[in-house]
């Protein structure tokens, strides 16, 4: 192919993943063949919960169910090729599937922290404006905000893709990472990367603050409608409603800033563990956040499984 003989002459990449060491391979595979498995069952059990309750049928159920559906994707996109690789001496991967790898670790991702900010806003919407959360929350506002979540999140990912394209890896194929991420691979060009990096540090950056700023500045406003409410039972009621979706935003963009919001070449096997609770534990951790702390979410399961057992 043209782009072969012209801008690369590396057709396999090596992913060293989380440890070197032989007698480390399987335990890694079985405690992260659990996580996948518990990831999967969770986030299915969500996901039919809120289809099968019509009392479920409401804006914040909605967003959480594709929050869910995105999980699945998001993990189901790195940990089986990890798996793999624990148990092959070779931990190979071409170059197009690293590519789309990475093209579906940030469109899926992203997507995640969209999904997040939408459902900030239906907290704060539900607290601060309730007299008209049926009209500002419908079915239509809440679509067109998966539309745009989905749709700029692969436009997002596409831009990176196509830049990332261009590089030139003339020797060194080792990505020191259990998965085809952006940072590493930069770190093997021998093509200039000043572009990419200055796109990272522009639009990504803009990309990846900006949902988290929105979260942000919501909670900020359903805190002081918040204190303004009387009544200790009601300042309860409404903070409880809001404390699952902070701890998912807490676990899943304090891992990312941590790996994104630091120079390139100061990128090491801390990063690698950072990585893991965004793409894996966050998805694996969501169901039992999520459930554990609403009411209604339990009662759904309740019934869920008693439908089965019936």
């Amino acid at each position: 192919m043209e782009r072969d003989n012209q801008t690369s002459s590396v057709s396999m990449f090596i992913l060293l993943g989380l440890s070197s060491r032989p007698e480390d391979q399987k335990p890694l595979f079985i405690l992260f063949l659990i996580m996948y498995l518990v990831t999967i069952i969770g986030n299915l059990l969500i996901i039919l919960t809120i289809c099968s309750d019509p009392q479920l049928q409401t804006p914040m159920y909605f967003f959480l169910s594709f929050l869910s559906f995105t999980d699945i994707c998001f993990t189901t996109n790195t940990v089986p090729k990890m798996l793999e690789n624990f148990l092959s001496e070779k931990r190979t991967i071409s170059y197009a599937r690293c590519l789309t790898q990475m093209y579906f670790l940030y469109a899926v991702g992203n997507t995640d922290s969209c999904l997040l900010a939408a459902m900030a806003f239906d907290r704060y919407v539900a607290i601060c404006d309730p007299f008209h959360y049926v009209t500002t929350m419908s079915h239509r506002c809440c679509v067109l905000l998966l539309a745009f979540s989905c749709s700029f999140s692969h436009l997002h990912s596409l831009l990176h893709i196509l830049l990332l394209n261009r590089l030139t890896f003339c020797d060194s194929n080792v990505i020191r990472h259990f998965l085809c991420e952006i940072n590493p691979l930069l770190k093997l060009s021998c093509s200039s990367t000043f572009v990419n990096e200055l796109v990272i540090k522009t639009e990504g950056l803009v990309v990846l603050v900006t949902p988290f700023l929105f979260i942000a500045f919501s909670y900020i406003l359903i805190l002081i409608t918040v204190l303004k409410i009387p009544s200790a039972a009601g300042k309860g009621k409404a903070f409880s409603t809001c404390s699952a979706h902070l701890t998912v935003v807490t676990l899943f963009y304090g891992s990312i800033f941590y790996v994104y919001l630091q120079p390139l070449s100061t990128y090491t096997v801390r990063d690698r563990v950072a990585t893991i609770v965004y793409t894996v534990l966050t998805s694996m951790l969501n169901p039992f956040i999520y459930s554990l702390r609403n009411k209604d979410l339990k009662r759904g399961l309740r019934k869920l499984m008693s439908r089965r057992k019936f």
